[in-house]
């Protein structure tokens, strides 16, 4: 009597806290990894987080520095530049989200894994991170840019605090989502080995 019990309370609990289950598949996940993949990993993962949140940071200062500058600036219109704003900053953030989604598709990482191996898949997601934090840093430059040459803030206000944000979190690597990419889209050992024989 005491394992049916014991099997309806741990069925409770997990329905009750669901986020368990997901943790122990993260760590199951992660044993699964071997180690010098899990130290690329690791490796991989913690330049690239430094590198978009020291953007972000820099994405922060520079709308700091545009409202200390604006008393500095004199305010001004300019049709043609802030049309070309409003078109140059919602193609480039629309852009930056369209590339991501094409690299990270799950057909082209079975294909990388595929070719490259594990430590191909880990720099293709770095890269995807790294690309999105470019981008994001990018309309956050033109942003201030058109601060500069008008003495308007909300230039940089709207493309650093909105659009670079969104895309600086947005493209933020996650370490358990890299985790699972590795897991999932490596090749499996009776598949080298079915290769090999073929071969």
């Amino acid at each position: 009597m005491t394992g049916p019990f014991l099997l309806r309370a741990g069925s409770f609990v997990l329905d009750q806290y669901p986020g368990l289950a997901d943790d122990k598949q993260t760590m199951a996940t992660s044993s699964a990894l071997s180690a010098d993949v899990q130290a690329e990993l690791l490796r991989r993962h913690k330049s690239t987080a430094t590198t978009v949140i020291s953007l972000l940071v820099a994405v922060v200062l520079l709308s700091v520095l545009a409202f200390v500058s604006q008393k500095f600036l004199t305010a001004h219109n300019s049709s043609s530049l802030d049309m070309t704003f409003r078109i140059i900053i919602p193609i480039l953030g629309l852009g930056a989200i369209a590339l991501r989604r094409t690299r990270l598709a799950k057909l082209r990482l079975q294909d990388i894994a595929a070719i490259r191996g594990q430590s191909g898949l880990l720099a293709t997601l770095q890269k995807t991170a790294l690309l999105m934090a470019i981008i994001g840093i990018a309309v956050a430059l033109i942003g201030f840019v058109c601060t500069l040459m008008t003495g308007q803030v909300w230039y940089t206000y709207t493309s650093a605090l909105v659009a670079a944000a969104i895309l600086l979190f947005y493209g933020y690597p996650l370490r358990p989502s890299w985790e699972q990419a590795v897991q999932r889209y490596s090749p499996s050992e009776n598949d080298t080995n079915l290769v090999e024989s073929e071969s």
